[in-house]
């Protein structure tokens, strides 16, 4: 066995999933890599190359019992799990009165139960020192036209980082969360160019440059282990776009339509 830390990450495949198991590698920890689909495990060790020690176990995070399998496997790999990175994500968009119960099962089942049972099967596993972080959305802290499940789960998922931050702080382990704006991906690349998106996210932010998942992973790698005295905090990584009522010149100035009569 290494000594080496151990990190797992849900939605490992993913665009955050892989920039943040690429960052967490060259930093010399080692990887414990999960998501649904088999092949895009594959395509995530070719995409992280060989200095990285990672593992990959394939789980849906939906199932009763992926919690407990993905952290054995961690534990029968490597002999310790160090820190854990709730990144896998999804869910529908859709007002509150438009939601079905399918709809919402599925979005809580992926978005907040999944990380809540993955943080009850790693803690007591894990030394002073661990660290948790959970990744959400700016669309916790603010409220998201049409994002009645996908808001309310963020917002839970806050809600359990303070609960963790102040039960398991005082045995060193800190958990935090990260909540990034927007960031193309292959998730958001169908919408990135309409005009809608483009009004309500680029011309809302006070940055020169839109985020990028090496952002998110830059940030993740602080929170697990430079960033020793951050704990139950949510972190904002948005450009400014929950703090400020900026308008882009462009769209401040724009001359209003009205509608015809």
């Amino acid at each position: 066995m290494s000594d080496a830390k151990v990190a797992i990450i849900t939605g490992a495949a993913g665009g955050f999933g892989t920039a943040i198991a690429r960052k967490l590698g060259s930093k010399g920890i080692s990887v414990v890599g999960t998501g649904r689909s088999a092949d895009r495990l594959e395509q995530l060790r070719a995409a992280v190359g060989p200095g990285v020690e990672l593992a990959t176990i394939a789980a849906d995070l939906a199932d009763d019992d992926s919690p407990r399998r993905i952290v054995q496997h961690a534990l029968d790999t490597f002999g310790r799990v160090d820190f854990l990175v709730n990144n896998a994500g999804g869910g529908k968009w859709a007002a509150v009165h438009a939601t079905t119960d399918e709809d919402l099962d599925e979005t809580i089942n992926i978005e907040l139960r999944a990380p809540f049972r993955l943080c009850r099967e790693v803690v007591p596993h894990m030394r002073p020192g661990s660290a948790v972080v959970n990744i959400g959305s700016t669309w916790g802290i603010v409220g998201g036209m049409d994002g009645g499940a996908y808001c309310t789960v963020k917002a839970g998922l806050m809600g359990l980082t303070r609960a963790m931050a102040i039960q398991y702080g005082p045995q060193g382990i800190r958990t935090n969360y990260l909540a990034p704006h927007v960031v193309r991906t292959p998730m958001t690349d169908g919408i990135w160019d309409s005009d809608y998106f483009q009004r309500l996210n680029q011309e809302m932010t006070p940055m020169d440059r839109d985020a990028t998942a090496e952002d998110v992973a830059n940030t993740v790698a602080f929170l697990l282990d430079e960033g020793s005295y951050f704990n139950g905090q949510t972190l904002a990584m948005d450009g400014g776009w929950t703090t400020t009522k900026y308008l882009a010149p462009e769209a401040h100035f724009a001359e209003r339509v009205k509608p015809s009569s």
